[in-house]
């Protein structure tokens, strides 16, 4: 063990003042402790400075503070700035930062828990679903289907839900699902189709055609009764504007001899009595039409 290991407490205490007393004095070090004369000077000169502050501090105690400055013995050194430094400041701080990080992470792990379970599952549950829900229907299509064409589009429509699910195109993947679905649906519906007959409402109109103001276009206007007698909407795709829509009422394009044969029909007693024009059975996607009709249909008037 060294000599100030050995010091008792108060001789330490006493040189530790001792280098204080020096470092406030630091022009005065710098200017005697060059030397050993000059240490002697200084060793003078504190002895001085303690006995006027009537102090009485042993010479060996004063060398040892002063051989302490010189050695820097007692002064603090700061660690140079490094990675390791910086984590052991942030430690350091964690009570300033750590609850609000604490909040943060829970609201973010909430917020993830409800994205996972709104978003995620659904999705890889519809990944999971979809090969199956694709067989099933193509099955029952194929079942069900009384002309092959109809299950050739079938399909046509899951190949381009594989593709799309194989492309991680959820969204369109649904999309073609849902026109399958649609198809199916429809293939399975009975229902026949009449001229609307009531006595606020048209049951036909004609139209003039774009490009050809010498011609005229013919319509019935038609809906769909089920067999329990409730009229079934359907996507009807309009020839003006190429659009599908749901409808309950359309307009159905027939020769100019239907148009006014049903309108003869009508007048004379306010009733159309040969009202039925088409009936769509199971497994056909297009009803059978009893009048000529080109199966043209619009959705305004």
């Amino acid at each position: 063990m060294t000599e100030v290991q050995k010091a008792p407490l108060e001789d330490l205490m006493v040189a530790m003042d001792v280098v204080d007393t020096l470092r406030h004095q630091q022009g005065v070090a710098e200017r005697e402790l060059d030397g050993e004369a000059r240490r002697e000077r200084l060793l003078s000169r504190l002895k001085d400075m303690y006995q006027a502050q009537g102090i009485e501090v042993p010479e060996h105690v004063l060398l040892e503070g002063i051989q302490a400055l010189e050695e820097e013995r007692f002064s603090y050194s700061p660690v140079e700035r490094s990675w390791r430094t910086k984590i052991a400041q942030i430690w350091i701080s964690r009570r300033r930062w750590g609850r609000p990080l604490g909040l943060l992470s829970v609201f973010a792990g909430v917020l993830w828990a409800i994205y996972f379970v709104l978003e995620v599952l659904p999705e890889n549950r519809f990944r999971d679903e979809l090969p199956t829900q694709l067989s099933k229907v193509l099955t029952q299509v194929q079942q069900r289907a009384k002309v092959p064409g109809i299950y050739s589009q079938a399909e046509r429509i899951a190949d381009q839900a594989r593709i799309a699910l194989q492309e991680n195109e959820l969204e369109e993947a649904q999309t073609h699902l849902t026109a399958l679905h649609d198809l199916r649906d429809h293939l399975l519906k009975e229902y026949t189709v009449r001229v609307i007959s009531r006595s606020n409402q048209s049951s036909g109109v004609w139209r003039v055609p774009p490009g050809n103001t010498k011609a005229r276009n013919y319509y019935l206007i038609v809906e769909a009764i089920d067999q329990n007698n409730r009229i079934v909407e359907l996507s009807i795709t309009s020839e003006e504007t190429n659009k599908a829509t749901r409808k309950k009422l359309w307009g159905l394009r027939v020769s100019e001899e239907t148009f006014y044969k049903i309108a003869s029909d009508k007048k004379d007693d306010g009733i159309i009595q040969a009202n039925r024009v088409g009936t769509k059975r199971t497994g056909y996607l297009k009803p059978e039409f009893s009048v000529p009709t080109t199966g043209a249909t619009i959705t305004e008037w």
